[in-house]
């Protein structure tokens, strides 16, 4: 006997590499990087409607893997994810990662789809909605130090959301320069590439860090940083790696995704538990201040929250109605009798 077709409320949509690619080329890259940074604002703005917890971390010598779960009680997600900074030594990705969407009503998934691009597309959208909220007004140029794998969504999503006209690049490793230089070519942004970290941050009214080295760095030292400038700290993201200098913490203000996270991953796991920040979903509601003047250092110590992953996988979810930009799977085992589990399997023989 043949085994009986599953039914159709069990076939969960997937979307693979491919499909997310194509999915993005269909919306426009940074098309998507403005929806996306709505949509996550959308979210902040509803915050405490979100189960929260610190992610769920296996570290060891080499890197570590993550949980990241969250829930508003309709929808539930998790992103697995890793981070191996060796790994580009070996021609692998630094970070990989996939998701997931379930109902929380009955537990069953809605969607899988691959999230080591969306990943980067929503860091890039989370940084930019945090700029809106805390960059100087009208800011037009920016630096980014750590020219790998983040940089271009970094730099585009900037330009889509605040109008950035002018990127300054730097990188230990010129060829890391080099290949964000070509990517962004055509992009109408203006790039630069610099000899130094130094060199980069001049004239910059936002300065990025995205570095990969899962260890202390000080990728800013203190006076590098003057007045006005608005810090995207986006590489410090697992205890013992920094990449700002505590000294700019003393003179910034920082706002942070959700503290007990960022206090064990962010920059501020150099200060005391006590140091003050400003959760940014407040920013975004109104109930705190941004950026309150010209003269103002402003940090967002970003780490990567689960909500931000929600918000992206809920945006694919809607995003691939009514296309071909996915692929159902038969991943959820739904007999006919939810009680006859083992009958199912007889039957497929």
């Amino acid at each position: 006997m043949s085994a009986p077709l599953p039914s159709e409320k069990a076939m969960v949509p997937f979307v693979s590499v491919e499909n997310m690619m194509r999915l993005v080329h269909h919306v426009g890259i940074e098309t998507m990087l403005f929806e996306l940074t709505d949509v996550i604002e959308n979210d902040f703005r509803r915050w405490e409607t979100f189960d929260k917890t610190p992610r769920v971390a296996s570290h060891s010598h080499d890197g570590v893997i993550e949980l990241m779960p969250t829930s508003d009680g309709t929808t539930y997600s998790f992103k697995y994810v890793n981070g191996h900074p060796k790994n580009m030594a070996e021609g692998l990705q630094t970070v990989t990662a996939l998701g997931l969407l379930a109902h929380v009503s009955t537990g069953y998934p809605v969607l899988l789809t691959e999230m080591t691009l969306l990943t980067a597309l929503r860091t890039a959208a989370t940084s930019a909605m945090a700029a809106r909220h805390l960059a100087p007004h009208g800011a037009r140029t920016m630096a980014i130090i750590g020219n790998g794998a983040q940089a271009e969504f970094q730099a585009l999503a900037m330009k889509a959301v605040c109008g950035i006209k002018n990127v300054r690049l730097f990188d230990i490793d010129p060829r890391a320069t080099a290949k964000a230089s070509r990517n962004l070519e055509g992009s109408g942004l203006a790039i630069t590439a610099c000899k130094t970290a130094e060199a980069a941050i001049e004239g910059a009214e936002i300065v990025t860090t995205c570095t990969a080295d899962k260890q202390y760095n000080t990728i800013l030292t203190d006076n590098m940083i003057g007045a006005g400038i608005h810090i995207n700290a986006i590489g410090g993201d697992c205890p013992g790696k920094t990449e700002l200098h505590k000294d700019i913490l003393l003179r910034s203000d920082t706002f942070v995704e959700y503290p007990p996270q960022t206090r064990i991953e962010g920059e501020i796991q150099q200060m005391d538990a006590d140091f003050p920040v400003t959760e940014l979903w407040k920013v975004v509601t109104g109930e705190e201040p941004g950026r309150k003047d010209h003269r103002q250092i402003t940090l967002f110590d970003s780490v990567g929250f689960a909500i931000e992953d929600f918000s992206a996988l809920c945006y694919v979810r809607n995003r691939i109605a009514g296309t071909d930009f996915f692929q159902d799977l038969d991943i959820v085992a739904d007999p006919d009798d939810p009680r006859d589990l083992f009958g199912m399997l007889q039957r497929a023989r």
